[in-house]
């Protein structure tokens, strides 16, 4: 699958991606509102796997964004399945990118053409979750029209509960058109 916009194409992710996504999954900063906070190469590399095995399985996933300027890879946005927020499980939007792709609209622009993807397929909502101390990426979801609602806001359960990334907000919105398609992911492996 791919998706285009403006400025990226959005695609699976390839092995010359990995030493590049590696690098952002390694940097503090970008890495700051995250658990564990960094990650080494191997376990960047375990999380390209499993957005590869989700994209096969679901047809959607987190993937890979290209500048079409030069190629240079952003960082990765996309749609999942989750089931860490209360309640059943979930269509997430989610992104990450490199430090030097901050405040150029990149993550609002891959987010828009993922949340229009996900309405074509017929989705009744997407949420988005993340620490509350997240700023950034809260206000791309107020943003994006995502709505919080304090009372299901959750502790992440990967995420030791004395530590302050623990907190997290929920986001959700839902699709205009109303969408049809079931809430649950359909039966298969686990993620």
């Amino acid at each position: 699958m791919r998706l285009e916009t403006p400025r990226m194409t959005i695609r699976p992710w390839q092995a010359n991606d990995l030493p590049a996504f590696a690098a952002i999954n390694a940097d503090p900063d970008v890495r700051r509102y995250y658990y564990p906070s960094r990650l080494t190469r191997a376990e960047s590399d375990a999380v390209v796997e499993s957005c590869m095995r989700h994209l096969a399985e679901h047809g959607f996933g987190f993937l890979a964004l290209e500048r079409k300027a030069d190629g240079a890879l952003v960082g990765g946005a996309g749609l999942s399945w989750t089931d860490i927020v209360p309640g059943e499980p979930a269509v997430e939007i989610g992104w990450i990118l490199a430090r030097r792709f901050w405040r150029e609209g990149y993550a609002r622009e891959a987010s828009l053409a993922w949340l229009a993807h996900g309405w074509s397929l017929g989705l009744r909502d997407i949420v988005g979750y993340t620490s509350e101390i997240n700023s950034p990426s809260r206000a791309l979801m107020a943003a994006l029209g995502m709505r919080r609602d304090p009372a299901d806001d959750f502790r992440d359960p990967t995420v030791p509960p004395d530590n302050p990334l623990s907190p997290h907000v929920l986001y959700k919105i839902g699709n205009p058109g109303g969408g049809t398609a079931a809430t649950c992911p359909p039966a298969g492996p686990p993620l």
